[in-house]
């Protein structure tokens, strides 16, 4: 390494910090180009004297920086000439890795890394011919938009698994999150930092601040950060990134590089608390005896949440009494299947460092995999109401406190935490509708080989004080505990993994015997085999899977695997999944180009295959599908698909809901849709879909077009619109007599339905710290029934040959027309970091009872938004402070 002469005397009278980042600077580097970085001797101060101090600047060939540490006390402004700046280290060597892998940078990008006591500081310098042509869009925070963007990672443990992610565009729109897994992002994370912005002649700079409690580092006497900068430019859809990242490599955070030098600071003790204050104002029916009548009730309470470090790697996170009023509502639906539909978690606590319990991914034909844990579960809506509650019973269950402990342990092991309690709910006569309960959950994962392996153990617990009205219909305790694995190999390009997970619930023989018979387990099936035992009071049963999968490396990517769960698994008290009794293989295969032609600038195609069983052995699905998107060269994208099933013998064992199995008939579907190009301030987008089965008697249609739009910088939203219409020939009606006895008539129609919805969102930034959000959404189902039928016989290779009429005397089909408006408007200022006030209104109107089966789109909104709004006003006030 070229060496200036000055290099040997500073070392004997240069500042300790000066003195160590020059020794790190020489250790095993190769030679380079040696830029001048001016360095002070004995501090910044009147008369100080200046050397040269040789840092080599920072090319893409090299995966390590330096940070020096602030000569005085440092107030951020984006200003590159402050004092801090002047010893600092340059990065220089940013590469493109979006659209072309490695390649050179159109624009020129540097950083610069230092620290104090308190903070770590990163400026990072944009260069651009044209600042003119910088897209800087105003939005809420954590809403990523089509501007330019400057993101740092920060992997301060240095274990290359776990990320704090900031990102601020160039006027000062800032998002947040944690990543885990190498690479997963928890979005709900929000953090405690400061961003300066500033757009100039030469581009634009972003200077970050980040407090050194918002980071979890060993308490050691010099640290390594892991560290990657993202820089996105929005009219050409460029992505560099320093060090170089790959998208043909697995992983994200293995492929960060380090900053070091960062010596002589201590652990931050971390104790935040954020008290906050709630006012609710809402309408509550009152007297259904007298016709509807709404009251006014309000109601105020307090809470707290509290994060507390308890070491430098491990954090415990507290709530009491929670509110979460400002949360957007679930989008509606109307389940006329025999399982439960799944919703998205969305309240913050439970959002937030919830990436280590997202694991044992049993179920993911839900839009996301689920597993042992379904947070949703704890302040659920009361599962007795409709026995025992009326229509002014407590829609959600109240939660009286929960904390969360999460870390990583120097050894490499990683621990989640979560324990809650919900309180007991009562109808209005009294009886309860949702005992109180504990949720208790622990996750342990250990890396192993540099993090290329892993083993884990998960355990969740449930247990509910019952009483003589609940104990027929609930379990009073439910656990699981389950293990899994993972090892990569081949270069981390390929891995292989596995987990194993056993269940017991327990409770009445009246509880358990519902359990059986419900559509996830399907006990009580005439033809199942299983052995429905009413004198249980408990249900045991386990759930096993393996895979193999390719993740990095070249252009392709697969997956193979198998998985089995047993009848009596069950994991619905803390986690979700629909049914059991079930075991599959499944298999796909993907090519990814996404070196950019004169015809696309990235294409995915895949295939996909699966065959099904119950754990009896017989079929009940297979098939494939093959889909694919491509990003055209003018930035449009395209998509479409077609799916095959039922191609082998199968049968549904759960349509007759505890009836016999009914043969399949083959069943094919197709989509195609296309967005538009995401620069624009108006970006339009299609889907349509198409499905046929049942031998031609079952077929549907849907439409859904939509459009992103900026009104104005300050002012985006979005529309999506969608209308289905579909005949379903042999949808579930209802069962007649006693439930698996010869006498009983499992009873189905063909139903004609038409749904049409609206989906808006409006969001207003007055500033980054001031924002209004609105949500809208009405939403319309119809349903006619025809042709009321029951099984014949439900084996038949014939589809007609399954079902006989049925026509009871005195009996019709019922028809439905249900109608829902669901909206929130938010208005949300951070008036100070980490310190907000929400102001909410949200109204919900739904009708049923009109117009039965016939779909007249103006007479069904004029009746819904007749009809009597449930409004809701909330005022919620937080404060931040941290001791």
């Amino acid at each position: 390494m070229r060496r200036s002469l000055l290099a040997l005397p500073l070392l004997a009278f240069a500042s300790p910090a000066v003195a160590q980042d020059l020794a790190l600077a020489r250790a095993g580097r190769r030679a380079m180009p040696v830029a001048p970085i001016v360095a002070e001797t004995a501090g910044v101060r009147a008369g100080a004297v200046r050397v040269a101090v040789p840092y080599p600047v920072v090319t893409s060939r090299d995966t390590s920086a330096i940070a020096v540490r602030a000569p005085v006390p440092h107030r951020i402004s984006a200003d590159e000439t402050a004092p801090i700046w002047e010893n600092a280290q340059l990065i220089d060597g940013f590469r493109v890795f979006d659209p072309k892998e490695d390649g050179d940078p159109s624009m020129r990008t540097t950083a610069k890394v230092a620290y104090d006591e308190k903070n770590l500081y990163v400026l990072v310098r944009a260069y651009d011919p044209h600042p003119d042509s910088i897209v800087a869009l105003l939005s809420r925070r954590d809403v990523r938009t089509a501007s330019e963007w400057i993101k740092i990672m920060i992997d301060a443990y240095h274990d290359r698994r776990s990320v704090v992610e900031l990102a601020v565009n160039p006027v000062g729109v800032k998002r947040d999150y944690a990543i885990y897994n190498d690479g997963d992002e928890d979005e709900s994370w929000d953090g405690i930092w400061e961003v300066a912005t500033k757009v100039d002649r030469e581009g634009w700079v972003a200077e970050f601040k980040v407090p050194l409690s918002q980071l979890r580092f060993s308490n050691k006497a010099s640290n390594t950060f892991g560290l990657m900068i993202w820089r996105d430019i929005a009219r050409t859809q460029e992505r560099q990134s320093w060090p170089p990242y790959r998208r043909s490599k697995s992983g994200l955070t293995s492929q960060f590089g380090e900053v070091t030098g960062i010596a002589g600071v201590a652990t931050p003790r971390r104790l935040e608390i954020v008290p906050y204050s709630v006012t609710k104002d809402f309408q509550q029916e009152r007297d259904l005896a007298a016709g509807t009548r709404f009251d006014r009730v309000s109601t105020q309470t307090w809470g707290a949440d509290v994060k507390l470090g308890l070491s430098s790697n491990l954090t415990l996170d507290a709530t009491i009494n929670p509110d979460f009023g400002q949360v957007e509502a679930d989008p509606a639906a109307l389940n006329l299947s025999a399982f439960e539909l799944y919703f998205q978690e969305r309240r913050p606590f439970f959002t937030e460092g919830a990436g280590i319990f997202n694991s044992f991914a049993i179920n993911c034909d839900n839009g996301a995999c689920s597993g042992l844990l379904y947070s949703r579960r704890i302040g659920r809506s009361p599962q007795l109401a409709g026995t025992y509650g009326d229509a002014t019973s407590p829609q959600f269950t109240p939660i009286r406190a929960a904390a969360k402990l999460t870390g990583r342990l120097p050894s490499g092991l990683s621990i989640g935490v979560l324990d809650a309690v919900t309180e007991d709910v009562k109808a209005p006569g009294g009886q309860s509708i949702e005992p109180g309960a504990n949720y208790f959950v622990t996750r342990l994962m250990q890396d192993l080989n540099g993090g290329s392996s892993g083993v884990g153990l998960m355990l969740t617990a449930t247990n509910r004080t019952l009483d003589a009205n609940t104990a027929p219909y609930l379990r009073r305790a439910a656990y699981t505990a389950g293990v899994d694995a993972r090892h990569r190999f081949f270069g981390n390009n390929y891995e292989v993994s596995g987990w194993l997970v056993g269940s017991s619930a327990l409770g009445s023989p009246a509880a358990i015997a519902l359990l059986q018979a419900n559509s996830t387990h399907g006990y009580n099936r005439p033809d199942g085999g299983l052995g429905f035992d009413t004198t249980r009071t408990s249900l045991d049963g386990y759930g096993a899977s393996a895979s193999l999968r390719k993740i990095g490396g070249g252009i392709t990517r697969f997956e193979l695997g198998y998985q089995r769960l047993s009848p009596g698994f069950e994991i619905n008290d803390a986690g979700f999944l629909p049914r059991v009794d079930q075991q599959g293989l499944y298999g796909w295969f993907a090519f990814q180009f996404q070196t950019p032609t004169a015809l696309y600038r990235r294409w995915f195609l895949n295939f996909n295959g699966y065959r099904q069983w119950n754990t009896g052995g017989m079929g009940t699905g297979g098939g494939g599908n093959i889909n694919s998107f491509m990003q055209l060269s003018n930035y449009w994208g395209v998509f479409s698909g077609v799916n095959i099933n039922n191609v082998f013998d199968s049968y549904d064992d759960r349509q007759a809901r505890g009836g016999p199995a009914i043969r399949r008939s083959g069943q094919g579907s197709a989509w195609i849709g296309f967005n538009g190009d995401d620069r624009k301030p108006i970006v339009p987008n299609i889907e349509v879909d198409w499905w046929q089965g049942d031998e031609g008697h079952t077929h549907g249609v849907s439409i859904n077009p939509g459009m992103t739009f900026r009104a104005t910088s300050r002012m985006q939203g979005s529309l999506s619109a969608g209308f289905s219409r579909n005949a379903s020939d042999a949808q579930w009606y209802g069962n007649y007599g006693v439930v698996g006895v010869d006498t009983t008539h499992y009873t189905f129609a063909r139903l004609e339905q038409r749904t049409a919805s609206l989906t808006a969102r409006f969001d207003v930034t007055m500033t980054p710290t001031l924002t209004l959000q609105v949500y809208a959404q009405p939403f319309i189902t119809t349903g006619h029934y025809t042709n009321w039928k029951e099984l014949n016989d439900p084996r038949n290779a014939s589809y007609d040959a399954r079902f006989k009429p049925y026509a009871p005397v005195g009996d019709a089909l019922g028809d439905f027309n249900y109608k829902q408006f669901r909206s929130n408007t938010v208005l949300r200022w951070e008036y100070r970091p980490g310190s907000t006030l929400f102001f909410v209104w949200t109204q919900g109107r739904e009708q049923y009872d009109r117009d039965l089966g016939v779909f007249n789109a103006r007479n069904d909104v004029t009746n819904l938004f007749g009809t009597q709004p449930a409004n809701t006003f909330l005022v919620k006030a937080s404060y931040w402070f941290s001791l």
